[in-house]
This record gives C-alpha cells, sequence and structure tokens, in this order.
C-alpha cells in the first residue's frame, strides 16, 4: 500500500499547532510526567504532542519510531521515524524555536521527510532523488565566503576552538530547526558532539540536508547512517559544502 506522505505529515502538523500553541510558554506545559525510552524527562507538551501523532499514525499500520514511546513494530515495509515536538524546553519556556520532525523509511531507505516549524509556518520537505522544499519552493544549502560562515553547535567543552574560525555562532535549542535552516541556507552548518541526540531528532533533518545539496556526517566525517531506534544515542554533522565539514572537522581534530 502507498500512502500520500506528505498530506499526511501536513495533516498531523496542523493539527499538532491547533492542539498545542494555546500551551506554549505555559507552566503547565513544561511539567515532568515521567521519563521516555531512554531516560529522558517527558513534559506534558511532550506527552500531549506524541498522543496526537500516535492517533494519526495508527490507523496506518506502520512501524512507528518516536521520542517517548519508542518503538511500535507493526511488521509493515515502512518505518515512520518522528519527533513529535524538538524543542519542547524551548516551547515551555515561551521561546518560539521549535518544530513537529517526521520522516519515512521503507525497509531502511529514505522515503520522505519532513519538519514543521510552528511560528513561521515554514513546512520544509525533502523528496529523495528530487530535492528538498519549504512551502513548495526549491531550497539549497549556502556557499559563504571564508570567514562569513554562521554555524551552529552543541558541545560538553570540545572543539572551543571553532568560535575563532567562524564568524558567528548560534545554539538554537532545536536540532531539527537547525538542520532546516542548513538546508535553507540560514546556518552554514550545525554540529552535536555531546552524543546525545537520537534519530528522531535528526531523522528528517538529515534528508533535508542532504536533498538540499549538504553533506551529513558523524563524528569522523564518515556519511552518517541512521539507526531506527529512538533509544540510540548519536553524533551529528551537518555541513553546507565540503569546506565547513574541514573546518568543523579541523576543530575537533585540534581540541585539547
Amino acid at each position: 500500500m502507498e500512502f500520500a506522505w506528505n498530506e499526511i505529515a501536513f495533516t498531523m502538523a496542523k493539527d499538532l499547532e491547533k492542539t498545542i500553541m494555546p500551551l506554549f510558554g505555559t507552566k503547565k506545559a513544561g511539567e515532568n510526567v515521567g521519563t521516555n525510552v531512554s531516560g529522558d524527562v517527558t513534559k506534558y507538551i511532550d506527552r500531549v504532542a506524541e498522543d496526537i501523532i500516535i492517533r494519526h499514525l495508527k490507523p496506518l499500520s506502520v512501524n512507528i519510531v518516536s521520542e517517548e514511546v519508542g518503538e511500535i513494530d507493526n511488521g509493515s515495509d515502512y518505518t515512520v521515524v518522528v519527533d513529535p515536538l524538538d524543542g519542547s524546553y524551548n516551547f515551555s519556556v515561551g521561546i518560539p524555536i521549535f518544530a513537529f520532525s517526521f520522516a519515512v523509511f521503507k525497509e531502511k531507505e529514505p522515503v520522505y521527510g519532513a519538519i514543521y516549524e510552528f511560528f513561521p509556518k515554514a513546512f520544509y520537505e525533502a523528496i529523495p532523488r528530487k530535492g528538498a522544499y519549504l512551502n513548495g519552493r526549491p531550497i539549497h544549502v549556502s556557499d559563504p565566503q571564508p570567514g562569513k560562515e554562521a554555524i551552529s553547535f552543541y558541545t560538553r567543552g570540545r572543539a572551543l576552538g571553532l568560535v575563532n574560525k567562524v564568524k558567528r555562532v548560534r545554539v538554537l535549542g532545536a536540532i531539527a530547526v537547525e538542520m532546516a535552516y542548513t538546508a535553507k541556507g540560514s546556518l552554514d552548518g550545525v554540529f552535536d558532539i555531546r552524543n546525545y541526540v537520537r534519530p528522531t531528532d535528526i531523522a528528517a533533518g538529515v534528508m533535508l540536508v542532504r536533498e538540499a545539496g549538504g553533506i551529513v556526517t558523524d563524528e569522523g566525517g564518515k556519511p552518517l547512517e541512521l539507526e531506527l531506534s529512538a533509544e540510540v544515542n548519536t553524533n551529528v554533522i551537518a555541513a553546507a559544502n565540503e569546506r565547513i565539514l574541514r573546518i568543523i572537522l579541523e576543530a575537533l581534530e585540534n581540541e585539547p
């Protein structure tokens, strides 16, 4: 059975938007209501968002990999890897940078990816071998002049020398958004080397950056291979081009 994944993703995003936005910046949104399969705290808003997504996906009988419930195996050829709300801390404290992340695989092959950023109503799509799009228009990674780079990165004291190698450093608190920004050229790269992110955080972003002409690797510079799991932690580097990637890798190699 084939699915209209773009329609499914957009419908879910708009249903999420209608339901969760009244909770934006409220104390209720940030209440701790348990832990997820990786042992991280589950906020009330995470639970609300995931319940909506599971309700949409269940009738499709596809496999589901999601941030809070983990993995649901329905014996399908299709697996949906989803983060119902990437940047839930931002959401709960009133910072308007968060997104819905949705990625589909047939067996292990990417089929479709989407990221919906709520405040600008930005709907990003990745269609393997057909490109990356923002609200239906093609997007591409940047090609900044040397010395003009803007990179977002997450580190626990590693590669700090990078701040002297690029023009601007950003940390936005939602890696799905930062990968989308890399795909459309607003950032020149983003990386997380805390061994913290999971496939649910980055699956759609990986597709988006690659389809926009960028590069996504592991910490060693090898093409990143995603495991379709909610419990695996990994490091990730997304860069607009080889030159940006080299700057990041050199910062890692030359760290104290």
